[in-house]
């Protein structure tokens, strides 16, 4: 029996419904302390490259992340340490020198296209998931978020996802599939798969005497 806190990790490609997989493992778990370590937050500090190296950055490749502090902070989270997490600025292109307070919770969520792609950060989770979600809808709903929320054109998005997005969907995150414990077709709205996991979750922290 320990208090080991219960590490999920939820992968996917961009626009397949992570996020909302994440809020609905939160509204199944009110009664209990639950945190999302997002592997965005994550990206390698770039201070010392020139903007014009930075701007050329590609954000869907593996080696854009530092994942060696994110399994230090994981490793940290699991000894009931608290954190700082890393804060990034896509404006500029690097790590901010902000950070933000993260204490440790007994539901850590660790989501991100490739979270199931280092095999280190996979030995760290107890349940592993996939959300599955067909090509066409995940790039209508980029668009839709690059444009609303990003102030992007639609010309620049399109671009994107053609030279960089897919590709690297099919080289990197696709793969991983085969990795998880569980595969969620169509992210939150699969209610069954969400019962289903959660019902893991549970179990899980019943074994560790948190429940």
């Amino acid at each position: 029996m320990s208090d080991k806190p219960v590490v999920i990790g939820v992968a996917g490609g961009s626009g397949s419904g992570k996020t909302s997989v994440t809020k609905a493992i939160y509204q199944h778990f009110t009664d209990k302390t639950i945190l999302m370590l997002e592997q965005d937050y994550y990206y390698k500090d770039q201070s010392h490259l020139p903007l014009e190296e930075r701007l050329n950055t590609n954000y869907d490749h593996p080696l854009a992340f530092d994942n060696d502090l994110l399994i230090e902070h994981i490793q940290q989270l699991l000894k009931r340490e608290k954190i700082e997490k890393p804060v990034y600025d896509y404006k500029l292109h690097t790590r901010s020198e902000r950070v933000i307070d993260v204490e440790p919770k007994d539901v850590i969520i660790l989501e991100g296209i490739l979270v199931l792609e280092d095999e280190r950060l996979r030995d760290l989770m107890d349940i592993k998931v996939f959300v599955d979600t067909d090509a066409d809808i995940r790039i209508i709903r980029r668009l839709m978020r690059d444009i609303n929320e990003r102030g992007r054109t639609i010309d620049s998005v399109i671009d994107q996802y053609v030279n960089i997005v897919r590709p690297m969907h099919l080289q990197f995150i696709e793969p991983t599939k085969r990795y998880a414990d569980i595969i969620i077709p169509e992210g939150g709205q699969n209610h069954v798969a969400i019962d289903l996991m959660t019902t893991k979750i549970r179990s899980v922290l019943a074994e560790r005497s948190i429940s």
